[in-house]
């Protein structure tokens, strides 16, 4: 497993936004498209490339693009989120979903809803910007490996060490990139600092 921490200004000046409390529905939104765009770029970086041709209005010229197919699987609903900026540097990129809810005693994941394009043989990003016990993106990992995509990478926003153990548990050759690894988890499987619930001030029902 490789995991990418992005530490440039660019992404810490929108990650401050998405923490501060004071941050609201629409602004969140701003951020969060951003975020999803700084991740994707970062973790396109290791995508397998091929080399090609373009014709310009004044001659041909070299191209390079990513060599395998590419599906994206946002977690329901808060990956909605890194959706937009993910598709902004992907536009090709197939879009699949996966619905997971946290049980609030066991805090472990269900699943209530699943609709993904056949993997097999293609790159698949999997949008869960926090990863706290990592319950949610492990089970989504799990799933989709059993499909036998060619690689996958989690794209969060914060994670914990936890979660990502979690994750290395499921598959040591699934990678990780994110915008922060935060401490601690509180007793309600928050992350601290975090940013409180993504969903909740994502869609701006607090």
């Amino acid at each position: 497993m490789t995991v990418r921490v992005l530490d440039d200004a660019a992404t810490g000046l929108h990650l401050a936004r998405l923490r501060d409390v004071e941050t609201g529905p629409e602004a969140f939104q701003r951020h969060a498209h951003v975020v999803g765009s700084l991740l994707a770029a970062a973790a396109v970086q290791a995508l397998p490339a091929r080399e090609g041709t373009v014709q310009t209005p004044l001659g041909p010229a070299p191209t390079r693009e990513p060599a395998n197919d590419v599906v994206v699987v946002p977690v329901l609903r808060a990956g909605l989120g890194l959706l937009p900026g993910v598709r902004a540097i992907l536009p090709t990129a197939r879009v699949g979903m996966i619905g997971l809810r946290r049980d609030h005693d066991t805090h472990e994941p269900e699943e209530y809803y699943r609709q993904v394009p056949d993997v097999s043989d293609s790159w698949v990003f999997l949008l869960e910007p926090m990863l706290a016990t990592g319950g949610s993106a492990a089970a989504a990992v799990a799933a989709l490996l059993r499909d036998g995509p060619a690689h996958v990478t989690v794209l969060s926003v914060v994670a914990t060490q936890q979660a990502i153990d979690r994750i290395i548990d499921v598959s040591d050759d699934v990678d990780v990139v994110t915008a922060a690894i935060d401490p601690i988890l509180n007793d309600d499987a928050y992350i601290v600092p975090g940013l409180g619930d993504f969903g909740d001030r994502l869609f701006g029902t607090l």
